[in-house]
């Protein structure tokens, strides 16, 4: 197998409007080693891979980022390499169960602190986690944190999905997906950690990764100021540099105002995953149910069939004509 090499880096920022910033992040370079730091050059992708993870916190009076830190704190532990053990990366299935397992444990190690210090009720977080091994991302999520995925020779890709009020609209027909961006509601959220009223629900995908990718995850801070083709246009112009991407996204955000605080975290894909050649691109990503990529390439050989089906059913009828029609000496 080839050996991976990527790259990390992240950061975040108050923003114009905050006091206080209640996102919080933490990547991790090699969970094998607990190397949870960005590192400064390039890195190979080691048996138990990478993780990087971004919570927004909410409930005013510095809980949100209580909330927050406590969801990073439980995934950090969830995610030591003692923990990380071959049960776990054995299968999809196994991988799903215990990231979706570790954002539980975050909700109710929220939940618990609430109960000790009741001056914090009401505080709570979204999260997103993307889980980078061996040639595939694996992200889950709770709440409107995003995942997109973007290549230099495609456009860019949302891997997850929001939970949100103003999702939910678009989701049930009664919105126009270009209209979501403005929409005055779209702060409200469906789930999220820390919910006194239910356990957390968190969403998971699977992805292939390919060398030249760049996957980034951010808060609503970024995904609220920027729209998609904003944020694809900076990640173009400096998608060899994250760094710099890093520096562009955050600044961009507060250039539209920054309202919110903005954290982003990215991982660039540098060599050794999969290649886009022969015309394979990228498309939409189906993230419920963990249903996976949707590839052009799958769609096209769909495309193909179809048209293939159509072509002989014409051939046939030309051939009924031809028989039975055309030459009627034939029909006796």
């Amino acid at each position: 197998m080839n050996k991976i090499y990527f790259q990390l880096m992240a950061g975040t920022d108050v923003g114009l409007q905050r006091s206080g910033n209640e996102d919080n992040f933490v990547v991790c370079a090699d969970l094998a080693e607990s190397e949870w730091f960005i590192p400064d050059s390039d890195t190979v992708l080691n048996e138990k891979g990478c993780l990087l993870v971004v919570a927004d916190g909410m409930g005013g009076m510095n809980a949100g980022e209580i909330a927050s830190r406590i969801a990073i704190d439980t995934i950090r532990k969830a995610f030591s390499s003692d923990c990380i053990t071959t049960d776990v990366t054995g299968s999809t299935a196994s991988i799903q169960e215990y990231m979706k397992a570790a954002i539980i444990s975050a909700d109710n190690a929220i939940k618990e602190h609430v109960k000790e210090d009741p001056d914090t009720e009401g505080m709570g977080t979204t999260v997103i986690m993307a889980w980078i091994l061996d040639g595939k991302v694996y992200i889950s999520w709770c709440g409107d944190s995003r995942a997109y995925s973007f290549h230099p020779r495609t456009s860019l890709i949302q891997l997850s999905k929001d939970h949100s009020y103003v999702q939910d609209l678009v989701d049930t027909g009664r919105l126009d997906k270009d209209l979501a961006f403005d929409h005055p509601n779209s702060n409200i959220i469906t789930r999220s950690l820390g919910d006194p009223r239910k356990t957390a629900e968190p969403d998971f995908v699977e992805y292939d990764l390919y060398s030249g990718e760049v996957i980034l995850l951010c808060t609503d801070g970024l995904s609220g100021m920027l729209r998609d083709r904003e944020i694809e246009k900076i990640l173009a112009d400096t998608s060899d540099n994250i760094y710099l991407s890093r520096t562009k996204l955050i600044e961009s955000a507060l250039r539209k105002g920054g309202y919110d605080n903005v954290t982003v975290a990215l991982c660039r894909i540098v060599s050794g995953a999969n290649n886009l050649d022969g015309g394979e691109d990228k498309a939409a990503v189906t993230p419920l149910g963990g249903e996976g990529v949707k590839t052009k390439k799958s769609r096209f050989v769909k495309v193909a069939v179809l048209s293939l089906i159509l072509l002989l059913c014409l051939a046939a009828l030309g051939l009924y004509y031809l028989l039975y029609i055309h030459n009627p000496v034939i029909c006796k």
